[in-house]
This record gives structure tokens, C-alpha cells and sequence, in this order.
């Protein structure tokens, strides 16, 4: 699995002109799966986005993860996205094939959020496989790819 990790003041998803998800100061992640991910992958990649040392403490050093900042009103929106196993090395136009399957990105997908939530992060998402518009604000900006292959 993979996630784009961004840290945000604020992210928001919308379908069809309407607001199915949101967060505030926390992270906004693009999350793909790979066609050989198994639920172990999905529960890595939920611990180690909690653990991400990617907020700053108090003298500006990135210090700090969703785990240390729960009682602060961290949160993540999770949003599907299988272009991020998009391969454009021998072509122009990627080539999805390394991404997970409707079913199985889906079932992968919902486990990792469940994960997340079953650690303590609020977590809201969009609506998989569906058209999302995402709009967001970027603190810093910190980008930062995450990926948990399969064993």
C-alpha cells in the first residue's frame, strides 16, 4: 500500500458539488492499494501514518505524530486514489496495472481506515471509486510518500 502524505490546516472532499469528508489541522492522505496487498499491509501502513513524526514541537522540529497530538484535535481525511500506483517510466501515458482491483482495493482500503480509527486517529474519508473533487491547504508544505510493500 501507499499513501501521499500531506500535512494540512484543512482538506476537504466533495462528490457531486457535495461535502462527504473533511479534516482540520491534520493530514490529508492519497491512499493506494497494490494488487498483491494483503490486510497486513493495511494495518502497517494505519500504525506507521500514526506514528509519523511529521508536526512540529514547540521549538519547530518535526517531533511529533498523530499519536502524541490526539488531545489536540488532529485528524485525517483519507481519500482512495489508485493513480498512485501509476507507472509513466517506458510510457507517457501511466499504466495502472499494479493497482489493486475495485473489490480488493475497496475491502484494503475501508480496513486501513478502520485501523487508523481503531488507533484513536479521527478519521473521515470520500467515497471510493467515486469522481472526488479535493481541495486542500498545505502547512509548509510536508509532502511525504509512504509505502508498505507486501511481504
Amino acid at each position: 500500500m501507499r499513501a501521499i502524505v500531506q500535512r494540512v490546516s484543512a482538506a476537504t472532499v466533495q462528490v457531486d458539488g457535495r461535502e462527504v469528508g473533511r479534516c482540520g489541522r491534520g493530514l490529508m492522505l492519497l491512499v493506494g492499494v497494490h494488487k498483491n496487498d494483503t490486510s497486513a499491509e493495511a494495518k502497517k501502513l494505519a500504525a506507521k501514518v500514526a506514528v509519523l513524526r511529521i508536526f512540529n514541537d514547540p521549538e519547530g522540529k518535526m517531533n511529533l505524530s498523530l499519536n502524541d497530538l490526539r488531545s489536540d484535535d488532529y485528524d485525517v481525511l483519507a481519500v482512495s486514489n489508485f493513480t498512485v500506483y501509476g507507472d509513466a517510466k517506458k510510457q507517457n501515458r501511466p499504466s495502472f496495472m499494479s493497482s489493486a482491483g475495485f473489490d480488493l482495493g475497496k475491502e484494503l482500503f475501508d480496513e486501513f481506515v478502520f485501523e487508523l480509527r481503531n488507533l484513536g486517529i479521527p478519521t473521515q474519508t470520500g467515497i471510493f471509486g467515486a469522481d472526488m473533487q479535493v481541495s486542500l491547504i498545505n502547512d509548509g508544505p510536508v509532502t511525504v510518500i509512504l509505502d508498505v510493500d507486501a511481504a
